[in-house]
Order: structure tokens, then sequence, then C-alpha cells
């Protein structure tokens, strides 16, 4: 049982909330379809949530817009810590900075409760392309007379903004190959199709390890254990950091002991063995934090991505 890894006491609020709260199972919001990794996560904090506090965690999955329609969903319940949302940069983060009348502020509907895992992105290239590091892959793309090419899985994405950065920090021209996804971005530059692209560690280090890519840098601030030949991006571009971070959300309103007690056991939980273990070689760090860290988290990360956003004219229609 999860539960006994944590050592987890059951725990109470003040007096007077305790037996309000929960007195029924609890719904957990993931702005994406099943079987990806923001799904994975949600499930392990679920599980590890409805042991604490002794209801059930109900994984509700609502994909759509690029993590908004779940976003929006999230919000449409009360704040009374019976719904809560599984953050990513795209609905807290980017889409705002992206995306025209959306129904919601980001910053101030939702209330940061934790932090749960943070990963980072790798630059690839198929393996015809002549650059073994970061630098060589810029003077590459200096001394080309066309840009070189990259694929994101689509227009916003972190991937996107990620190469964006990369291009900016350079000083190189870059064009960019959206895709619908992933997947097919990935899948071309193995092909051959595109000769680069910027993703997630945790698709593309299978690829690294049979040599269908070539890792020339990790996006990360120090160099990850999954891949510790791989230098990071920032010893060639010093500065240089992307940082993927999936987070708890509750909705802004929700009472401060609630959000205190859910952040308790999500500390505890992302810093369990059984969360070393479900976590191990994948790229992703857990990592729980609280409501104050992450609330210093997003607004960095919104600072800096608008800065990117403007430098690099991205707009989605």
């Amino acid at each position: 049982m999860l539960r006994a890894a944590l050592g987890l006491p059951w725990m109470a609020l003040p007096a007077g909330a305790q037996e309000a709260w929960p007195s029924r199972p609890l719904r957990l919001v993931v702005p994406f379809a099943p079987g990806g990794g923001a799904d994975a996560t949600a499930r392990f904090v679920a599980q590890a949530l409805g042991e604490a506090l002794g209801q059930p965690v109900a994984v509700d999955n609502k994909g759509g817009g690029g993590g908004t329609l779940g976003a929006i969903s999230a919000l449409s319940a009360p704040a009374d810590g019976y719904t809560l949302f599984h953050g990513t940069p795209g609905p807290l983060i980017t889409n705002p900075l992206l995306m025209a009348n959306l129904p919601y502020d980001a910053a101030r509907d939702f209330a940061p409760v934790s932090l749960l895992v943070r990963s980072a992105y790798v630059l690839v290239v198929n393996s015809a392309v002549p650059a073994y590091s970061v630098a060589e892959l810029i003077a590459l793309a200096r001394a080309r007379p066309a840009p070189l090419a990259y694929s994101s899985s689509g227009i916003g994405a972190g991937s996107h903004l990620a190469a964006e950065l990369l291009r900016i920090e350079a000083g190189v021209e870059l064009t960019h190959i959206p895709y619908r996804g992933t997947g097919p971005s990935v899948q071309d530059v193995v092909g051959g199709q595109v000769p680069m692209t910027i993703d997630s560690l945790s698709v593309l280090i299978p690829l690294i390890r049979a040599g269908r890519l070539r890792a020339l840098g990790v996006t990360a601030a120090q160099r990850v254990p999954e891949l510790p030949d791989v230098p990071c991006i920032a010893e060639t571009l010093p500065g240089f950091e992307v940082t993927v971070i999936n987070c708890l959300m509750a909705r802004s309103g929700t009472p401060a002991p609630i959000i205190a007690r859910l952040s308790d056991i999500l500390v505890r939980a992302m810093a369990s063995p059984a969360a070393a273990q479900r976590y191990a070689d994948s790229g992703a760090e857990p990592v729980g934090s609280t409501p104050e860290a992450l609330a210093g988290l997003l607004d960095e990360e919104r600072r800096k991505w608008r800065g990117v956003i403007a430098r690099a004219g991205i707009k989605v229609e």
C-alpha cells in the first residue's frame, strides 16, 4: 500500500473543519486524454491522496484545447476542495499568453497546492546531421544558406517554445515545422524528413539509446542521470534552461486549511520510495512543495515565457 510506504498518519484540520472535509469522494481533473505522462502522474497522486484522506479520488480526463477544456471544467466546480486540477504549463502558463479570450485567468482563478514532478527536454538530431554538440549545431545553422528546420508537437507547445528560446539565445535562424502531436513530430526526425527537434526526455530516451536519434543537449540546469554523458545546453549557452512541471491546483477561494493539508500529503508522497520507484529512469523528478513555493515558480515561468513569446512573435490563431 502506498499509504504504508509514505508513513502518512491521518491528518486533522483545525477544529470545526475536520468534520466537514473530506466527507465524500474527490475529483482530480486531468486536462489530457488517458495514457500520457500527466495522466500517469495524476493517477499516482490520486492514489496517494485517497489513501491519506480516507476518501477515493477519481481521475477525470477532460482533454481538448491544449488543456484549456480541463481547466474550465475544474473551475466550474465549487471552491470546496472536492475538485482538484492537475496543472501543466499549457493551461496554466503558455495558453493564457497565447490564446485570446480565454474564459479564465490562470493566475487569479487557480490556487497553487503543490509541485508534483519536474522534467526537462532534450535536443536531438537525425543521425545524418553533421553536428555532434550544441556548438557544432549552432555553427552548422550559421553556415547554411537556408535555415535549419525543427519539428514540434504544435504551435505554442512546449517543444515549440523551447526551440524558439534556443533560436533566440543562439542567434540563429531556424524554420519551425509544427505537427499535430509529439509522435509524428519525432517520427519525422527519426525518418530524416526534419533534421532536429526538442521534446520530452521520456519520449526521446528510448530512441537515443537505440541509436535512432543523437542527443546534443538537455534543457535542465544540470545533467540528468538518465543521460549522464549528454551535456546541458547551458554549458554552451549559459543560463539556458527549460523545465517542464506538473502540479496540483485548486480553485481560488478553497479554504487554506484544505490546501495546506493537501500540500503536506503531497510533499510526503513525492518524497516517498514509491515515487522514486515510479519515476526511476523516466526523465522526471518527483518533488512536492509548499503552495507558496509553487506560486513563486509559476510567476517566474509566466514572466519567462511571456518574454520568449513576445520576442519570437508567436501567435495561436
